[in-house]
């Protein structure tokens, strides 16, 4: 059975390959970009929501909620601008997926 080639990679295996492999390839780090955007818009209606009720406890706890979740983002940003991106060509040969090329091996022999 034969392996897919890389190009071939749906975006859905290569944020499992993320999962599953050291490092962070592209379409993982764009599935998290897109969660945070969306836990983002969900915040700031809540905010909006806390505002409108006038309830300074909600609106601390809501408050709490979206200082965490922007260090979060933050900390991520900064662990991925030291590690950098992974291919995930390099990912699938780390979990077995692909062989190396044999001039690859060669060379290093």
């Amino acid at each position: 059975m034969e392996r897919p080639a890389s190009s071939e990679v749906s975006s859905t295996n290569a944020v499992l390959y993320g999962a599953l492999a050291s490092g962070v390839n592209s379409a993982t780090w764009s599935t998290l970009k897109i969660a945070f955007l969306m836990l983002g818009v969900c915040l700031t209606a809540m905010l909006s929501l806390a505002f409108v009720s006038s309830d300074f406890v909600i609106l601390g706890h809501v408050l709490l909620l979206v200082t965490i979740a922007s260090v979060l983002f933050i900390l991520l940003n900064g662990f991925l601008a030291q590690t950098g991106l992974v291919s995930v060509e390099q990912q699938m040969e780390e979990i077995g997926l692909v062989q190396k090329d044999c001039n690859e091996k060669d060379k290093a022999s």
